[in-house]
């Protein structure tokens, strides 16, 4: 997961100075009254969202396959701590039942 997030990161710094280039360049318009901290980020956020959605399908199902076996895996510790406990349970109310 961490590797998928810093490639998506990485798309967004190159996208981010791709977009303040064009700005500086004067082919992007900047944003109004010096609004351009916020124009050029979100624009960027804008641009690299669609390309880190086809670039980075196959390491997102990789993550995504990774974090499902992890769910999974602490699924079943739950379960088999809740059948400790109910057998803990069990013989707690067996005993007291013959006192």
């Amino acid at each position: 997961m961490l590797r998928y997030t810093l490639m998506r990161l990485g798309i967004f710094v190159g996208c981010l100075v791709v977009v303040w280039g064009l700005v500086y360049a004067g082919i992007v318009p900047s944003g109004r009254n010096g609004s351009n901290s916020l124009w050029i980020p979100l624009l960027a956020l804008v641009i690299s969202a669609p390309i880190s959605f086809v670039v980075l399908r196959k390491e997102r199902d990789r993550a995504s396959i990774q974090v499902a076996a992890r769910v999974d895996r602490m699924k079943a510790n739950m379960e088999a701590n809740a059948g400790v406990e109910d057998l803990a349970d069990d013989r707690t109310r067996a005993q007291s039942q013959t006192s």
